[in-house]
């Protein structure tokens, strides 16, 4: 079969390797779609920290069932899936406590061991969850917005609450759109006025924020100087997380979507009189998979002016690099096969 690997910082190979069999309850799935997402771009770049080479990347994935595993059932061949990519150990303390989306001993699918930018994958049939009904770039996309989704239920969110999200990236976008069908009164914020153009087109936010004009003032003037009771950063960038912490209502919440490998600081003083709670989302689990495929289905959640770009699988070493120009104005690309 045909598998793309990345061998090294900015250097991709097409390359013939043999077709995988599914093991004892694991599903051989053909790839379809394959979502492209910020870590396959940052690992592209060099810049994915805890990350190693050769790796084929891939985790936001579509596919059909291809071939069932020993002791598998309630599939068969033909089944449209998607993946669900963090393989978890089942047995350590977050795990046996439900949260497996931050097992200890945490493999993801295109970061820590191969993925599916091939024409094959196996994969326990336990991370597999069906999109029947839903297109094949629909169902490249529930990864990204089950991110989105774990990420707005984390933060407990109320109806008419004010909430910010800063950054305008699919992530960012996503937890906006949930956020929204929640009930809440959104307001977005970023660097990019054309990001925050999509944020008032897709994902309906009341208001944007261009936070190189001052976004403090702004959200005050907005909020009447009440701010935000609920604060989402999904930039994975050190400023903006530092400065989330003043966007924050005296009462409110704080969660970290993005990440990135340095320290966070924040005025202490400040953080204890409003005594802020401060939260971390890291990927998503079943519950959250499960949330984003029925808002798909219902149309509460679309696609159309988050898929932004498209290219085969052939013709993927060629389009990616462009796609890290911001002037190509990327939101989502999307690999078929």
């Amino acid at each position: 079969m045909k598998s793309i690997v990345c061998e090294q910082p900015k250097k991709f190979e097409m390359k013939e390797v043999n077709t995988p069999h599914a093991l004892e309850k694991e599903v051989l799935i053909k790839i379809k779609r394959i979502g492209i997402c910020g870590t396959d771009l940052h690992a592209y770049n060099g810049n994915q920290p805890f990350f190693t080479y050769p790796r084929v990347l891939g985790h936001e994935l579509a596919g059909t069932v291809e071939e069932l595993g020993k002791g598998v059932t309630g599939w068969s061949k033909g089944d449209q899936v998607t993946v669900i990519p963090y393989l978890n150990c089942g047995k350590c303390i977050a795990c046996r406590h439900e949260k497996t989306n931050c097992c200890e001993n945490m493999q993801v699918i295109g970061v820590h061991k191969d993925g599916g930018m091939c024409e094959y994958l196996s994969v326990p049939e336990t991370n597999l969850l069906s999109t029947k009904g839903l297109s094949l770039e629909q169902t490249a996309l529930v990864e990204p917005l089950s991110i989105s989704a774990h990420a707005v239920r984390r933060a407990n969110i109320s109806e008419n609450e004010t909430v910010v999200v800063i950054g305008c990236g699919p992530i960012g976008l996503g937890v906006m759109r949930i956020a929204k069908l929640m009930g809440a009164r959104v307001i977005s914020m970023d660097v990019n006025d054309d990001r925050l153009r999509v944020s008032r087109e897709w994902a309906k936010v009341d208001d944007t924020i261009n936070v190189l004009e001052d976004g403090l003032d702004q959200l005050s003037q907005i909020t009447k100087s009440e701010l935000a009771t609920k604060v989402f950063d999904a930039t994975g960038n050190q400023l903006s997380m530092n400065q989330s912490f003043k966007y924050v209502s005296h009462g409110g919440t704080l969660v970290f979507v993005g990440l990135m490998n340095k320290d966070i600081t924040f005025f202490d003083p400040d953080f204890h009189k409003k005594e802020i709670t401060l939260l971390a989302s890291r990927n998503a689990n079943q519950q959250d998979f499960k949330y984003t495929i029925e808002k798909m289905r219902t149309g509460e959640i679309t696609i159309n002016g988050f898929h932004t770009h498209h290219c085969s699988f052939d013709e993927m070493l060629e389009q990616f690099p462009n796609w890290l120009n911001p002037e190509e104005k990327v939101i989502k690309a999307i690999v078929e096969l």
